[in-house]
């Protein structure tokens, strides 16, 4: 028996060095953050949202783009709780300051850097994502090589900052160094017990990669401060022959 625990502790090691060698390192103090994601949970190694290192999101319409801007917020409202400031770097701001309040989220610890020139933005991140300082590093870019976002990974290996890189309407969706790749759709909100509005915001969120993990979608709702998993009614399939009123009473 002692035999097959101490075999256990060395096989959880090695899990836990090959995480830390793809980017998922454990909080200093033993603690993770739980960002309330529920089932999304289940396709993290360990179960846990990484942190410390760098996430990817593609938008390929307006609509998207702003949907991602939504859900990254409902992240920061987590992630800053533990303390440190979010720099918010971009050519063209797509978010409104003010609307981070509704994530939970005070303006003064989110600081926007609008920047000239694209080329810059890349720039400016792997600066900010070095400054150990700093709670997370969110910018908004259209194109990225894969030697850039190599650099980018290397920045936060050290300062364990949590980098966002989102991407918007990008020419190619090649392959990157970031840990997960995450796309974002709005879905229609639920007007709740026939109020009248608009509901609270929905999305369809899907991790289309995420390293050593498994990829899925689901659909979440922001509620009351956090996010909460919205189940996908089964679609029925008629039985074939049958007549819009008989698939009523099968």
């Amino acid at each position: 028996m002692k035999e097959l625990i101490e075999k256990k502790a060395i096989i959880r090691q090695l899990r836990e060095k090959i995480l830390a060698l793809e980017g998922f390192v454990a909080h200093p103090d033993g603690r993770q953050p739980d960002f309330g994601l529920g089932a999304v949970n289940a396709a993290f190694p360990g179960g846990i949202f990484p942190t410390g290192t760098v996430h990817e999101f593609i938008s390929t319409t307006e609509t998207c783009v702003a949907a991602a801007n939504g859900f990254i917020s409902g992240l920061l409202c987590t992630h800053l709780k533990k303390g440190g400031t979010c720099l918010w770097i971009s050519t063209h701001r797509r978010l409104f300051p003010p609307a981070l309040k509704f994530f939970g989220i005070q303006p003064h610890r989110v600081i926007f850097i609008d920047i000239r020139r694209e080329k810059d933005v890349l720039w400016v991140m792997e600066q900010a994502l070095k400054c150990k300082a700093l709670g997370a590093v969110v910018a908004e870019l259209r194109d990225i090589s894969f030697a850039e976002s190599r650099r980018l990974q290397l920045a936060v290996e050290d300062s364990r900052v949590t980098g966002f890189l989102h991407r918007w309407m990008p020419r190619s969706e090649s392959t990157l160094a970031c840990v997960s790749r995450w796309k974002i759709s709005p879905l229609p909100g639920q007007p709740e017990d026939g109020l009248p509005g608009v509901g609270f915001p929905r999305w369809k969120v899907e991790l289309a990669k995420i390293r050593n993990g498994r990829p899925g979608d689901w659909q979440l709702e922001w509620r009351n401060g956090a996010f909460r998993h919205v189940p996908v009614p089964k679609q029925v399939v008629p039985a074939p022959g049958l007549t819009k009123k008989e698939q009523h009473y099968a």
